[in-house]
């Protein structure tokens, strides 16, 4: 009879501990659901600011671009009026640069 009673008390206490270690295991299931969940969370997050970025830098690109080019444009005029500055000087008569070279020949 102590033979039974010793063996079903290791049956209980054996039954007990697998529950228990079934319900730890179960608890760290969630927890690593709930832990990819956030990872995933995080990680759109982060490939959201990233496309932001990606975007803003691109914004930026075409703005020093069109600036570039507006600032050549502003370079070419402005040698065009030089140019058309000093053939008005070349051409007229009463100009001070056309007296001067006179008086240098």
């Amino acid at each position: 009879m102590e033979v039974v009673l010793i063996v079903l008390a290791v049956v209980v206490i054996a039954l007990i501990a697998w529950a228990v270690l079934k319900r730890q295991r179960e608890g760290r299931r969630e927890e690593a659901g709930e832990l990819r969940q956030t990872a995933r969370s995080h990680e759109l997050e982060a490939q959201r600011e990233e496309a932001g970025a990606e975007e803003r830098a691109a914004r930026a690109k075409r703005e020093a671009a069109a600036a570039e080019l507006q600032a050549a444009r502003a370079e070419n005029v402005r040698a065009e009026a030089e140019a058309h500055e000093q053939r008005a000087a070349e051409v007229d008569p009463d100009s001070d640069r056309e007296g001067s070279e006179a008086r240098t020949r």
